[in-house]
């Protein structure tokens, strides 16, 4: 039995505590960077996260990628700095830290996917919410889960269990992305075919 009360769960067979912190990647907190080219509108930023490891966010071309180490250059030579969806995406501000004792072994974020199928009266793609869990070091650090935020009614939920139970077992390079709960129109336009 796994007891879960506010951000906090409690596994009785490995008698562990993992528990939520939470850091923000709002421009204002981190080091922005900037092609500065006027053709280029490429930036990236280096915000602080939790136990010494900063969270690096390259936007290109209206897609981001996400992806942690110790610092710039490392997290910028991880899997998850690869990682990108085809579909213009955009992150929110705010970083899920999964902990053990202290020590971060994922993160989850949120991520507005643009649904091409689906545009407002202007033309314009609808953003739709996704949930990524994202493993940290020892190893590699990549992309573990996608949770569908607006086909399930609790993906909050299944993205920390997604992060409990997979990040600290996935092989990054050989396990498959997973998709938690049900899949609906953010997960299935971002996952890759």
């Amino acid at each position: 039995m796994t007891l879960v009360a506010a951000g906090v769960s409690i596994l009785p067979t490995s008698a562990q505590t993992i528990g939520s912190s939470y850091s923000s990647t709002d421009p204002k907190h981190c080091r922005v960077t900037s092609a500065g080219n006027g053709v280029d509108d490429s930036t990236k930023r280096v915000c602080p996260g939790k136990a010494g490891y900063v969270v690096l966010i390259s936007e290109d071309d209206l897609r981001e990628t996400v992806s942690v180490g110790r610092n710039r250059r490392g997290a910028s030579r991880e899997p998850a700095a690869q990682t990108w969806f085809g579909p213009f995406n955009s992150t929110t501000n705010t970083v899920e830290w999964r902990a053990v004792g202290g020590k971060p072994f994922a993160i989850i974020q949120r991520w507005h996917i643009a649904d091409n199928t689906d545009q407002d009266k202007d033309g314009r793609p609808i953003a739709k919410p996704m949930l990524a869990v994202t493993r940290l070091s020892p190893g590699p650090v990549c992309h573990v889960a996608y949770i569908d935020a607006q086909a399930n009614p609790n993906p909050n939920e299944l993205a920390r269990k997604a992060a409990d139970e997979l990040a600290r077992s996935f092989t990054c390079g050989k396990d498959e992305v997973k998709v938690i709960g049900e899949t609906g129109r953010a997960v299935s336009t971002a996952k890759r075919q």
